[in-house]
């Protein structure tokens, strides 16, 4: 496929929710796939809704994800600028030149006028549409004369440019995920292309950038599949080649009905950003993937298979991988439900999969925010005995503690059931075996220990169960000599002293 261009251009209102990142990630893969460009661009038309922090939030989401952009706002600008609000002179020459073709046309209703039309066709049981059957009969440009038009722009009215949406026509429409489409043209209203402030709407300058930017093909949210139609006839009357269009599925909510919002998030208890965001005006913080302690590969896995398939059994894929086998033709056309769980077990997955040396740079703050002071390879090998039930590295905390100081207190129902009548003579006994071990090492342990059970015909559960309870002070950690070993022979016999002393 020959100079594949494709872009993400996001509005700059907030932060960037999941589904924008999915359709980022589409774009990248696609145009690496192809040996392409992934081009940014900030559509920042609506200057009402403008966050000031929003388009660093952007780029800074992107790159966490690991897929940056090719081109874009200070970075190998062969298109600039890429924010639309710096090509706004660009603009109206385009909206003019529409006229001239008699493709749109200035309409200086006011907003008084249109909702008195608006509140007429209700009244009626109808729906006012400002389009073919009444733009001649309303206050625009089509019913005017040049010179009432003329006037009316040297009086300094405001008016809007609207396109002028053919009648009685069939628009027959490609869609590279959806396939054919067509639509009657009579459906379809004068959408404004350009606004009284001076300012573009997304229509308009939408087409322009993507036809002077060159872009190839058009990876968007479905959402912006009912302008399909508008935006093809623009590339129409503008007498220009046509990108190619895929409209990707909504991400659903974990029920399966309606998008997937914040609120859902708030709900259920998961983030549905890539990174913590502040607004700053109203000084609320909404939840990242980044903050919650996911991995922003793995956050980049599932995102991938929401929506998308390989068409295999295969679910976990690295990023280059993804690359390689990403095509819009495994795009499915209906909703993909965020599913929490399944984002926690990629997290875990990958947790895994990283080794025990990586892990143990990321726990040593949380073990230093602690006042604990250990050596990396001491740290590596606690990871290693506990990394596979972990989902983040905040789980380390949880599942270690014990092996860096001993228990302050005992789980009251294990201590009930395990510690009975005769168990802290056993375990006098059992701290005189453990002394005599010059060896202390996990395989040891357990063979001199295990002996010595067995000799005194006893159920291993008598000495095992009230054994962990010392060491850790739950029923719970992994393999019981290789927590031994690592504290070492005098932090084991104190513990077993302590918790005799205890019960």
């Amino acid at each position: 496929m020959d100079n594949v261009r494709v872009r993400f251009a996001p509005s700059p209102t907030g932060p960037l929710h999941i589904g924008g990142v999915r359709t980022a990630l589409f774009n990248y893969l696609f145009a690496k796939k192809h040996q392409g460009t992934f081009i940014l661009r900030i559509e920042d038309t609506d200057q009402t809704r403008y966050v000031a922090n929003a388009e660093k939030y952007l780029i800074d989401a992107l790159n966490w994800c690991n897929i940056p952009f090719d081109e874009g706002p200070g970075k190998n600008e062969k298109f600039g600028p890429y924010r639309q609000s710096e090509r706004k002179e660009l603009y109206k020459q385009f909206a003019d030149e529409l006229i001239s073709k008699d493709w749109a046309y200035y309409a200086f209703d006011t907003p008084e006028e249109l909702d008195f039309h608006r509140k007429n066709h209700e009244e009626k049981g109808k729906t006012f549409i400002y389009n073919w059957h009444n733009r001649e009969k309303l206050n625009n440009s089509l019913v005017l004369s040049t010179e009432e038009v003329t006037q009316k722009i040297t009086n300094g009215e405001q008016y809007v440019i609207r396109f002028k949406t053919p009648q009685d026509e069939t628009l027959f429409m490609n869609d590279e995920i959806r396939g054919k489409i067509k639509i009657d043209t009579n459906t379809l209203d004068d959408k404004v292309l350009f606004k009284g402030d001076g300012m573009p709407t997304y229509h308009l300058a939408n087409i322009v950038d993507d036809h002077l930017m060159e872009i190839s093909h058009v990876i968007r949210g479905e959402e912006w599949l009912p302008s399909l139609p508008l935006h093809l006839l623009l590339y129409k009357a503008y007498d220009w080649t046509a990108p190619k269009f895929a409209h990707l599925p909504l991400i659903l909510k974990p029920a399966g009905k309606g998008k997937l919002s914040k609120r859902d998030g708030d709900k259920l208890g998961f983030p549905v950003f890539p990174l913590e965001y502040l607004n700053e005006v109203t000084g609320d913080t909404s939840r990242g993937f980044k903050e919650d302690g996911y991995f922003s590969d793995a956050f980049i896995n599932m995102l991938a298979l929401l929506g998308w398939n390989p068409g295999t059994e295969q679910e976990i894929f690295s990023l280059e991988e993804l690359c390689k086998v990403f095509s819009l033709d495994r795009v499915s056309k209906s909703g993909a439900k965020f599913n929490p769980d399944k984002t926690k077990w990629f997290n875990q997955q990958y947790l895994i999969k990283k080794s025990s040396a990586e892990l143990a740079v990321l726990f040593s703050p949380i073990l230093s925010e602690k006042g604990i002071n250990k050596d990396k390879e001491y740290i590596t090998k606690v990871i290693s005995l506990i990394k596979e039930r972990a989902t983040f590295v905040a789980d380390f905390w949880e599942l270690s503690n014990f092996f860096f100081a001993a228990p302050s207190e005992y789980d009251a129902k294990a201590s009930k059931k395990n510690w009975k009548e005769g168990t802290s003579e056993l375990m006098k006994e059992l701290i005189s075996t453990i002394e005599n071990i010059q060896d202390f090492n996990s395989d040891t342990i357990e063979t001199v220990v295990k002996e010595w059970i067995t000799s005194k015909e006893i159920g291993f559960g008598k000495v095992m169960q009230p054994f962990r309870l010392s060491l850790v002070g739950a029923m719970k950690g992994p393999h019981l000599f290789d927590i031994a070993e690592m504290i070492g022979k005098q932090a084991t016999v104190d513990r077993i002293n302590k918790a005799i002393t205890t019960f």
